[in-house]
C-alpha cells in the first residue's frame, strides 16, 4: 500500500450507514472533553471544535447526559433543556455547514457519579447498590470516593426509558443526523447488562434475556422518534473500565448482539479489548470478527487503531468502519493525514478533560503546502 494511494485504502471508499451515503468509513469517536458551558450548554467553542472535523466520514457526539441524574463529570452537555437544544445546534449547524454528519450519544452514568451531581444531593442510581471498588469521582470539588449507589425500583425504570425517549426528541429538534445509545464503558445500559454490576432478581436481573431488557426498551423508544435507520448502539463487551466485570461476557452479548441484529439498526459500535483490560481481568477478545456473523448492518470497530490496523480489520471483512479518538482529538483533519500516511499531531494529555481553547481547538491542520508533498 502507498503512502499516498488513496485508490488503495478502504478507509477512504463511500459507505453508507442508515439513509447516509459517507464520503469514508473514517468515524470520529465519542469524546468527553468537559468543556460544556454554565448549565451544561454546548457554545461556540464547542461548535468551532466538531466544524473542524467534519471531515469524517460520522461525527458521534461526546456522550451527553439525557437527565441531570445521569451527570457524572463536570462540565458535561446535556440534552435535557432548551438551553442544551440551542447550544447543540450551534455544534450542528457548524458541522452541517462543512458538510459533515454528526450523531449525539445518549449517556446516563448510572453509579459512575456522585451526590455532588445530583438534584438534591441524592444517592446515584443503578441496577443493584453495588460501589465500583477502583477510581475516583471528579467533581467540581476535586476527586471525590464513589458512594454506594441507590438500586432502582422496577416502577421507576420506565421513566429511565422515558429519559432516553425524551433526549432523542430533543436530538431531532438540535439538528442531529441520528442519535447512538450508549451501552458501553461501565455506565447505566452497561451496568444492567453485566452481572458484575447487577444483581437483581426481578425482569431486569439475572439471565442475560432480562439484563439486555433496559437496553432493548431504550432501542425500542429511540428507534420511535428516529427509526431505527438513524439509531447506532454502543457496547463494550469486555472493557474493566469503571469496574466492570462480566462472568460469561460471550452469553451475555451475544444475546444482545442478536437481539440488537433484528432491529435494523444504523450501526453497532464496538470498543473492542485492549491489553489494559487483560492486564484487569478479561478473560477473552470479543471483537469485531467476533460479532460479525452475528450483526448484519455496518459494524464500528473501536480500539486504538491506527491506519495500518484499521485497514487491515475492513479488509477482513470484520468490520465496516473505524472509529479513532485520540488521534482526531489531536488531528482535527485526521481522515486527509490517513488518506497521505501523513505524519500525525502529538496529543497533549494534560489538555483532555477541562480547560479552554489549548489542546481543544487550537491543534493545527496540515499547511496547504503540505498537502501535495
Amino acid at each position: 500500500m502507498s503512502a499516498s494511494g488513496s485508490s488503495e485504502l478502504r478507509l477512504m471508499e463511500p459507505c453508507w450507514v442508515g439513509p447516509y451515503r459517507l464520503p469514508n468509513r473514517v468515524v470520529m469517536a465519542p469524546l468527553t472533553r468537559c468543556r460544556a458551558g454554565a448549565g451544561n450548554v454546548p457554545g461556540p467553542m464547542n461548535a468551532t471544535y466538531y466544524a473542524q472535523r467534519s471531515g469524517a466520514g460520522l461525527i458521534v457526539s461526546e456522550a451527553t447526559q439525557v437527565d441531570p441524574t445521569g451527570q457524572g463529570y463536570p462540565m458535561t452537555p446535556g440534552i435535557h433543556a432548551p438551553e442544551q437544544v440551542a447550544g447543540w445546534r450551534l455544534v450542528t449547524d457548524a458541522v452541517h455547514d462543512r458538510g459533515g454528519r454528526i450523531f449525539l450519544q445518549l449517556w446516563h452514568v448510572g453509579r459512575i457519579s456522585h451526590p455532588d451531581f445530583q438534584p438534591g444531593g441524592a444517592l446515584p442510581v443503578a441496577p443493584s447498590a453495588i460501589a465500583p471498588r477502583v477510581g475516583m469521582v471528579t467533581t467540581f470539588a476535586g476527586p471525590k470516593p464513589f458512594e454506594t449507589p441507590r438500586a432502582l425500583e422496577e416502577e421507576e425504570i420506565p421513566g429511565i426509558v422515558e429519559m432516553y425517549r425524551r433526549g432523542a426528541r430533543l436530538a431531532m429538534d438540535a439538528g442531529f443526523d441520528g442519535v447512538e445509545i450508549h451501552g458501553a464503558n461501565g455506565y447505566l445500559l452497561d451496568q444492567f447488562l453485566r452481572d458484575g454490576t447487577n444483581r437483581r432478581t426481578d425482569v431486569y436481573g439475572g439471565p442475560p434475556e432480562n439484563r439486555a431488557r433496559l437496553l432493548l426498551e431504550v432501542v425500542e423508544a429511540v428507534a420511535g422518534v428516529w427509526g431505527a435507520g438513524r439509531v447506532g448502539v454502543r457496547l463494550s463487551p469486555n472493557s474493566t473500565f469503571n469496574d466492570m466485570s462480566d462472568s460469561d461476557p460471550e452469553a451475555t452479548f451475544g444475546y444482545a448482539v442478536d437481539r440488537l441484529d433484528e432491529y435494523g439498526l444504523a450501526y453497532l459500535h464496538l470498543v473492542e479489548t485492549l491489553e489494559k483490560d487483560v492486564s484487569h481481568g478479561a478473560r477473552s477478545r470479543l471483537d469485531a470478527a467476533f460479532f460479525r456473523p452475528r450483526f448484519r448492518n455496518p459494524i464500528i470497530a473501536n480500539g486504538g487503531y491506527d491506519r495500518d490496523r484499521a485497514e487491515a480489520v475492513l479488509r477482513a471483512g470484520h468490520a465496516d468502519l473505524v472509529s479513532f479518538g485520540v488521534l482526531f482529538l489531536a488531528n482535527p483533519d485526521l481522515p486527509e493525514r490517513l488518506r497521505l500516511g501523513a505524519p500525525l499531531n502529538e496529543p497533549d494529555p494534560s489538555t483532555f478533560y477541562g480547560g479552554g481553547e489549548r489542546g481543544y481547538i487550537d491543534y493545527p491542520a496540515m499547511e496547504p503546502a503540505g498537502i501535495g508533498d
